[in-house]
C-alpha cells in the first residue's frame, strides 16, 4: 500500500506550506533616490549630509528634510570600511531624567538619523568622574563627542578635544567648539519683569557648583541687580532636581525676598509643592521664576514663568558642527566655532505683584 506522504504532492506541499516564492523585501532609499527628490547632485546629498558646513543653509535643510521623509539611511558599514570610522556618535548629558534635555536628545538624534550616524547616548550622572570614564571609553567606539553642560574642568574638556572631534552645550572652553543656549541674555528681562512688579529684593536659588551655566547665571544676575539698584541674596547650591525644592524653598523663605529665580525649572516646581504643603500662595506672596520652559512647567499650580530656550535647535546646530569635523574635508578651515543661541522670558501665573509689606 502506497504511504499517504509519497503520493504525487510536490516537494513542499506535503506539509501544507506553500511552494510559492516568498515576496521581496522593499528596496532600500539611496542615496539616489534622495538626490532625485531634492534636485540636485548625489556628491551635493553627500556633503549635505557628511560635511554640512559646504552647503549653503537653504540646500542642506531641504535636503535633511527631504531624506529624513524618505527614512533614508547610508550604509555605516561601507562607511566604516572606506573611512575607518564607526558611524557612532556619543551624547553625554548630566542627567538623562532632566526634562531640559529631552528636546536636546531629540534634536541631535534626528540630525545624525538624517547624516546616517548613530547615536549613544549616555548619562552621566551629574559627575565629572563618570564624565571622564565615559569619555575615555567612547574614544574607540564612536566618531566624535556631543557634550552637554559638562561638569569636567576647562583643561580636562580641551585636553579631550585634543584627542577625537567634540562640540559643547552650554559650556565655553578656548578652543573648543560650542553652542551656547544664551540664558543670562533673559535674565535682564526676568528682573526687568519683577522690577515692574514692585519687586526690590530677590534670591538667586544656585544650581550645583561645577556647573558653568550657573556660574554665568550668577554673575550676570550679580551684575544686572547692581545696574538696576535691586538686592540680589543668594541660597543653595541645590542639585537640580524637583527633589531639591523644599529646602530651596525653607531658605528663601527665610531670606525674607519678595521674588525668587531659581536654577532650573526643576527646583522652582519643587519650590511650589513645598510653597503649597506650607500655605505660601503663589504669587499673592512670593513671586517664582524658572529657567528652560521644560515639559510640565506650564501645568503646574500656578503654572511657572520661566525662561523658555531652543534645546532641540542647540542639539541640531552641535550635531552639525561636529560633523563638519567627523566627515571628510571638514578638520581645518571653514568650520562654525561658536553659535549663540536666544533665550526669552515666558510670563505666566506665578509671578505677581509684590504684596505690601514683603
Amino acid at each position: 500500500m502506497e504511504h499517504p506522504a509519497s503520493g504525487n504532492l510536490q516537494d513542499g506541499a506535503a506539509d501544507g506550506h506553500s511552494t510559492s516564492t516568498p515576496p521581496a523585501l522593499p528596496r532600500s532609499v539611496t542615496i539616489r533616490d534622495v538626490a532625485q527628490a531634492a534636485g540636485v547632485a548625489v556628491s551635493t546629498v553627500s556633503r549635505a549630509l557628511s560635511n554640512p558646513e559646504r552647503v549653503n543653509a537653504a540646500t542642506r535643510e531641504r535636503i535633511t528634510r527631504i531624506a529624513q521623509d524618505l527614512d533614508y539611511v547610508p550604509s555605516s558599514q561601507a562607511r566604516a570600511l572606506s573611512s575607518g570610522r564607526t558611524g557612532a556618535v556619543a551624547l553625554l548629558v548630566p542627567d538623562v531624567t532632566n526634562p531640559f534635555y529631552f528636546d536636546i536628545i531629540r534634536g541631535t538624534q534626528n540630525q545624525l538619523k538624517a547624516a546616517g550616524y548613530t547615536q549613544l547616548l549616555v548619562d552621566t550622572e551629574e559627575s565629572a568622574e563618570v564624565e571622564a570614564d565615559a569619555l575615555a571609553r567612547l574614544r574607540r567606539t564612536c566618531d566624535g563627542v556631543v557634550l552637554v553642560a559638562s561638569r569636567l574642568n576647562d583643561a580636562g574638556i580641551a585636553e579631550m578635544a585634543l584627542q577625537l572631534p567634540l562640540v559643547t552645550i552650554n559650556r565655553e572652553v578656548p578652543g573648543v567648539p560650542t553652542v551656547i543656549i544664551d540664558t543670562p541674555g533673559s535674565l535682564k528681562q526676568a528682573l526687568e519683569h519683577l522690577s515692574s512688579l514692585g519687586h526690590r529684593h530677590i534670591v538667586y536659588v544656585a544650581g550645583p557648583p561645577s556647573s558653568w551655566s550657573n556660574r554665568l547665571r550668577l554673575a550676570a544676575l550679580q551684575e544686572l541687580a547692581r545696574l538696576g539698584g535691586l538686592q540680589l541674596s543668594v541660597v543653595g547650591p541645590f542639585t537640580p532636581r524637583t527633589s531639591s525644592g523644599a529646602a530651596a524653598a525653607d531658605a528663601v523663605l527665610n531670606s525674607g525676598a519678595s521674588a525668587a529665580l531659581a536654577f532650573n525649572d526643576l527646583i522652582a516646581i519643587g519650590m511650589l509643592q513645598r510653597f503649597a504643603a506650607r500655605g505660601v500662595r503663589i504669587p499673592e506672596q512670593l513671586s517664582l521664576v524658572g529657567c528652560d520652559d521644560v515639559f510640565g512647567a506650564d501645568f503646574c499650580n500656578p503654572p511657572l514663568t520661566t525662561i523658555s530656550a531652543p534645546t532641540e535647535q542647540a542639539g541640531r546646530v552641535a550635531i552639525s558642527m561636529l560633523l563638519g569635523r567627523v566627515a571628510p574635508g571638514g578638520l581645518g578651515g571653514g568650520t562654525r566655532e561658536r553659535a549663540v543661541l536666544p533665550t526669552h522670558l515666558t510670563v505666566r501665573q506665578s509671578t505677581g505683584q509684590r504684596a505690601s509689606g514683603s
